[in-house]
């Protein structure tokens, strides 16, 4: 029974983890990081037209529900031709693949297609991991799920 009741305490408290997206940053911190580096490019509006963070960017896509969307999925956005390429592969957005790309949307996309011509239309990089990782958290906080 004891066991049985360390399970269920584990499972509840690991529940928040896993319902965000699988983000393991801090939502907080990527709050800051979107606000000095993401919303020249990008807004997070809801399905209901509300805007939830950022200006009127229009320079990237919407990363509204960005967690749990297909990689160049977003509607109507004019996405390069190798994001599309892998999009169709069905990559998704995960931890992994955001952090990657925004840190070096080119070089990530290049060493993912297996193609030295593959190119990223994102100019601005994450400098840092942490930071990627961060803004994915935040991101993930804002999932339609």
């Amino acid at each position: 029974m004891r066991h049985l009741t360390l399970a269920a305490v584990m499972a509840l408290l690991s529940a928040p983890a896993f319902a965000a997206g699988h983000a393991s940053g801090d939502a907080a911190a990527g709050e800051e990081q979107f606000n000095r580096q993401c919303v020249a490019c990008h807004v997070i509006v809801n399905d209901a037209g509300e805007t939830l963070a950022g200006r009127n960017a229009r320079t990237g896509p919407n990363l509204y529900n960005v967690t749990a969307r297909g990689i160049g999925m977003y509607p109507d956005f004019a996405y390069g031709d190798s994001l599309v390429e892998l999009g169709a592969t069905g990559e998704m957005w995960t931890e992994e693949n955001f952090v990657g790309y925004v840190q070096d949307p080119t070089g990530w996309l290049r060493e993912k297609l297996d193609n030295r011509r593959a190119r990223g239309k994102m100019a601005y990089q994450v400098r840092a991991e942490e930071d990627a990782i961060n803004l994915y958290a935040y991101l993930a906080s804002f999932s339609a799920e």
